[in-house]
């Protein structure tokens, strides 16, 4: 503070939080040396070489998703994030057993950590948005150590005496590589080598490949009724020719619960096409020049303002939960307060661990719409939450990342740009944002969440939070690419 400055209480009190917050920050400096990085590049990236590096980028995942850990004595049972492994880009009993969860889980926790106040971060100061992403990048890797440690000696992988100390060191090793790579992929694209983000890049291959898995799979599974073909057309196609009563096969192939049906494809398919409606969705807010006279613009606030953020964030908080609920599970079944966090039972035929009871329960989404009616507490809940936690962390993320209102009244400010009708300053541009981003940012999150809702009471191929992810990060990236190849003079792709 300057000597002589007049400070009010509540200035002196965000000052001195603003100072702890950059304290905070600047403890990790010693670390930044070691973290591994991507450097962004010196010259302008060609449209052909993003394609490029992203294809790389996608490759490389994809391989890592194939390869088995060693080590492991069994994957084979129960799996508490059989739902949640196609949102968080995960593969069982590979390298990619982990997936995007810490990379997600750490800007989440990070996220919260600014919103609290508890870490501050100037937006216009480089050295803080350095010392942020390399915060969040240190704690990906506590997460991802602490992480592999807990599937190992929770079981996951068969008991530790079985699988011998050096193995279960082998397999933390394995996963902990396996996330530096995730890590690397995904700076390597965000950093503005490739298109889009790396995490969005492997959410949407892993719903688009469980989709088209699930829509046409020739393998079988073991159902109530014998063997059946898993994919929904497969099956469909082989009830109608095979079986002698029709009727039965083509009720089957719209409405069986054994796996995947007609219903659920035709589901999925009215998500997509409902959410790339939505994206339509945005208040243009007039601006103008103030240099050049009569040349105006729009700055567009989307309905989906922070995008698809809300349900990556709320998807890994609930993993999260899933996940040290399971652990709590193995080893305190019976205890009450574990009980409250969750109770799990397997299914009989896949051995797949559902939540039966607990927080766990009520946050899991209902599987059809009979759950309204036969389980309404569950049902209402789920509702709740889903609205309520998306809601939240749009409103906080656009404080994060920086789009507020102020962040944009600054930058149009810088642009020497002025809504028609305000002063020129920045407090007057902010007022009038205001009445629109904030708005837009929880209403967005809202509508996030009820679509997704609707796609699970429908029983949509892939979760709803899934379809959801896959549509925005589509639509995103098809965005994106538009945008690169016009910046390429509109040349054609190759």
């Amino acid at each position: 503070l300057n000597q002589g400055a007049v400070v009010g209480p509540g200035q002196y009190r965000q000052k001195t939080a603003a100072m702890g917050g950059v304290k905070i920050l600047h403890m990790i400096r010693p670390a930044m040396c070691l973290l591994p990085e991507v450097e962004a590049p010196d010259k302008r990236i060609m449209f052909r070489e993003k394609v490029l590096w992203t294809s790389i980028c996608l490759f490389v995942f994809l391989v890592c998703s194939q390869i088995p850990v060693y080590g492991i004595v069994t994957s084979k049972s129960s799996d508490p994030f059989y739902w949640l492994r196609v949102i968080m880009a995960s593969n069982r009993g590979t390298l990619m057993e982990l997936g995007i969860s810490p990379i997600v889980t750490s800007g989440m926790v990070m996220q919260l950590l600014t919103g609290a106040g508890i870490v501050d971060m100037d937006q216009n100061s480089k050295q803080d948005r350095n010392l942020f992403q390399g915060a969040q990048k240190l704690l990906g890797i506590v997460i991802t150590i602490g992480e592999a440690g807990a599937y190992v000696g929770s079981g996951m992988y068969g008991d530790v005496a079985d699988i011998g100390t050096g193995n279960a060191f082998l397999i933390v090793m394995q996963l902990f590589l396996a996330g530096m790579v995730v890590l690397c992929l995904d700076e390597l694209c965000t950093k503005g080598y490739g298109i889009g983000s790396g995490v969005s890049l492997f959410i949407a291959t892993n719903v688009c490949e469980t989709i088209v898995w699930k829509a046409f799979a020739p393998t079988t599974i073991t159902t109530a009724k014998g063997q059946e073909f898993e994919g929904a057309v497969i099956a469909s196609l082989h009830g109608i020719i095979s079986r002698p009563d029709k009727f039965g096969a083509l009720r089957d192939a719209f409405y069986r619960g054994t796996g995947p049906n007609l219903v659920s494809l035709m589901a999925t398919v009215l998500v997509f096409f409902v959410v790339i409606y939505f994206q339509g969705f945005r208040v243009d807010v007039q601006v103008k020049y103030n240099n050049v006279r009569g040349v105006t613009g729009s700055y567009p606030i989307k309905l989906f303002y922070t995008s698809n953020m809300p349900i990556i964030l709320q998807s890994a908080l609930v993993s999260n939960i899933y996940f040290f609920s399971q652990l709590l599970s193995r080893r305190f079944k019976g205890n009450f307060l574990v009980n409250m966090v969750g109770q799990w039972q397997e299914l009989e035929y896949t051995g797949q661990s559902v939540a039966v009871g607990g927080f766990a329960y009520y946050i899991t989404p209902p599987d059809s719409l009979l759950r309204l009616f036969t389980d309404p507490i569950h049902a209402v809940f789920y509702i709740i939450f889903m609205l309520a936690s998306c809601a939240l962390f749009s409103k906080t993320w656009i404080e994060v990342s920086g789009s507020s209102a102020k962040d944009v009244a600054k930058s149009l400010k810088d642009q020497k740009m002025v809504i028609p009708g305000c002063r020129d300053d920045i407090g007057a541009i902010m007022k009038r944002l205001n009445m629109y981003i904030p708005t837009a940012a929880a209403f967005g999150g809202m509508c996030i969440g009820a679509l997704t809702i609707i796609a699970d009471f429908l029983g949509a191929i892939g979760s709803g939070t899934g379809i959801l992810l896959a549509v925005t990060i589509v639509y995103q990236m098809y965005e994106e690419l538009y945008k690169e190849h016009q910046k390429s003079g509109g040349a054609g792709l190759f």
